[in-house]
């Protein structure tokens, strides 16, 4: 399935997504007795975790990853751990075991890259391949990156592995690859405000670079959903041709 969902404002788009993912979490769990969930930083998904927190799940059912990391300790500021814990984790009874977090507090993220994927190797029980997540949450950059997958970056292109550098700039992260999140059985974008208009619009055409635009490398196997505000959308009749099915 693919489906885009433009919401009036940001605090609709954020009622509607921590409604899906809820409720996606929760069939999942009955489904399956398990949830496998990769987390996004950024502003957008703070309010969504935090309702997540109120919710009525089973808790000791659901697994926590994240999809990208900046490569610093998780007690910094700009740590996507540190705020998921702070919104969400810290707040339900949660096993500890049941949260993997990037290792970032090396001096060497290579290594720690090829830790953590073998670390999601392990949980999954696969010596190869790739395994599927049940639902990844990704945000997208006015560049049109997600993950800490940037333009024209050594990190696209990166087929043989679940985990990876991104850089951008001087910035190190850690962050999921290009196959691993098409592995998904669902990605969630998340995508707000006034400046994501220009990637969106090269992102929902038929004719921009890939490369250009990491984002228009999310073709996942499983279900694409994004929750868009108005704000964010410049062209109505390019987001009404993406195929809804």
């Amino acid at each position: 399935m693919r489906q885009v969902n433009i919401c009036a404002d940001k605090k609709t788009l954020i009622a509607s997504a921590q409604e899906f993912i809820i409720k996606k979490i929760r069939d999942t769990i009955n489904k399956q007795d398990i949830c496998t969930i990769a987390l996004a930083g950024g502003s957008t998904p703070k309010p969504i975790y935090e309702a997540i927190a109120l919710s009525d799940l089973s808790w000791d059912k659901i697994q926590v990853f994240w999809g990208d990391e900046r490569y610093v300790p998780p007690t910094h500021p700009d740590s996507n751990e540190k705020m998921a814990r702070e919104a969400w984790l810290n707040k339900v009874k949660i096993p500890a075991e049941n949260i993997h977090p990037m290792p970032t507090t090396g001096e060497n993220p290579q290594l720690d890259a090829q830790k953590h994927d073998q670390e999601i190797k392990t949980f999954f029980g696969i010596n190869e391949g790739f395994p599927s997540f049940d639902i990844i949450l990704l945000g997208m950059g006015d560049d049109g990156h997600t993950a800490s997958l940037f333009p024209h970056t050594e990190a696209l292109k990166k087929c043989d592995r679940l985990v990876t550098v991104g850089n951008n700039g001087d910035s190190l992260r850690l962050t999921f690859t290009i196959p691993l999140i098409n592995a998904a059985h669902c990605v969630i974008f998340l995508v707000s405000g006034e400046s994501k208009q220009e990637a969106l619009v090269q992102v929902f055409g038929d004719s921009a670079d890939n490369n250009q635009y990491p984002s228009r490398f999310i073709q996942p196997q499983g279900e694409l959903i994004w929750f868009v505000d108005k704000i964010a959308v410049k062209d109505e009749k390019l987001i009404a041709n993406f195929p809804n099915t």
